[in-house]
């Protein structure tokens, strides 16, 4: 392919940005620059737009740390994200000259966060592609758990048979976004003594994320007798949704509140029509085994499958 240029986003790109993610089926509203620079603070955007001519054919938000390019680390997956699906040589000449405006501004590596599998079909190939023709190497590799909605539900029957139990226990789900209720009374305080940690959004910024796209993060929370016992954060991308935060407390744990939720939206978003919900990674750092057993046998059993996502390195020079 000829004639291709790159360019460095800037904020009177932002419609043209825009209007290409919103067109894009691979593209999903975290790459909207309404949701990218919620945290622009916290990183030194370095977003690139490729060109064939005068039509813009690709995009990879990004940020700059070290002379090193993140296909962005405040976001869960990116890489490079194209108007449509293009044969191996066209995606090779596209890394060429991104590859070579990377020299030229003394960036040294690039690191990319795929997307998962599950998002789009081809990422698996472009990723054999980089490993053949610019040496990229994996350097983590992500289990993330999903519910395929094409196949067959592999719920567990124990969690069928609890989920059926306590239809009649008197649960009330509430779909009306209350993110202060849960992210004070159950997120924060959970976190803060299960991890010692804290979610990685506030709710200062989930309630402003939401207040621009109030039809892409909805929250879900559920009571028994008046008091919250858990609740579920949604990021709906369209044909996947995904469980952003999921949190319970003491006495919900107990009920298996959490467990309820989340087969109640399990059903739900199949009668929306959707393809796959996703209820993210379980990745864990502090395991030998870089992933939590115990947090892969429960979404396995609320009837998960498993989905690679790689990370790989690309050294510019």
């Amino acid at each position: 392919m000829q004639n291709l240029t790159v360019k460095k986003y800037q904020s009177n790109y932002h419609s043209i940005w825009n209007a290409f993610v919103l067109k894009n089926n691979s593209a999903t509203f975290l790459f909207d620059r309404g949701f990218m620079e919620y945290h622009s603070d916290r990183f030194q955007d370095f977003s690139l737009m490729v060109y064939k001519e005068d039509e813009l054919i690709a995009i990879m938000p990004a940020n700059i740390k070290d002379n090193v390019l993140y296909s962005h680390q405040g976001l869960t997956y990116g890489g490079l994200i194209l108007d449509k699906t293009y044969e191996k040589k066209v995606i090779v000449a596209i890394y060429e000259v991104l590859i070579a405006f990377l020299n030229k501004h003394g960036i040294k590596a690039l690191r990319i966060k795929s997307l998962p599998e599950f998002y789009d079909h081809t990422v698996h190939n472009t990723n054999k592609i980089l490993k053949d023709n610019f040496k990229a190497t994996v350097y983590q590799r992500h289990k993330v758990l999903s519910i395929d909605y094409g196949l067959p539900f592999t719920i567990h029957k124990t969690k069928l048979k609890n989920y059926r139990k306590n239809q009649n226990k008197g649960f009330v789900i509430q779909d009306n976004n209350g993110f202060d209720i849960f992210w004070n009374h159950v997120l924060i305080p959970r976190l803060k003594l299960k991890h010692k940690t804290k979610p990685v959004h506030t709710l200062e910024e989930i309630e402003l994320l939401h207040h621009r796209f109030p039809n892409h993060i909805k929250q879900y929370n559920i009571f028994l007798n008046d008091e919250i016992l858990a609740g579920i954060t949604i990021f709906d991308k369209g044909s996947i949704v995904k469980s952003q935060y999921g949190a319970t407390t003491e006495r919900g744990e107990k009920t298996r509140a959490l467990e309820y939720l989340f087969l109640y939206l399990t059903y739900k978003f199949k009668e929306e029509g959707k393809q796959f919900f996703s209820m993210g990674t379980v990745s864990d750092n502090s395991n030998q085994l870089g992933y939590n057993p115990g947090l892969l046998k429960q979404k396995e059993e609320l009837g998960c499958h498993i989905y690679a996502q790689e990370f790989l390195l690309i050294e510019a020079q």
